[in-house]
């Protein structure tokens, strides 16, 4: 804290919020030091139903087609 790329990442998807549930992760709690371990310079992460799917910056046409075959498997 603060993270400005976090807070901007957060808006960028705020039109898809109702298409996904958003978990942040402090990954500076004692209890996600793996996620610290493994991110520390790489913040913001998403993971997208547990598989990475990008770091830094979103990725609008990579995360609109993973979320849309998400969606398309579940129907």
């Amino acid at each position: 804290k603060p993270c400005p790329l976090c807070d901007e990442a957060k808006e960028v998807l705020e039109p898809y919020k109702r298409r996904f549930i958003l978990q942040e992760v402090d990954i500076t709690l004692p209890e996600n030091s793996a996620w610290y371990d493994k991110y520390k310079y790489d913040i913001p992460v998403f993971h997208l139903n547990g598989k990475f799917l990008m770091k830094h910056r979103v990725d609008i046409p990579k995360f609109e087609d993973r979320l849309r075959k998400l969606e398309l498997q579940r129907e």
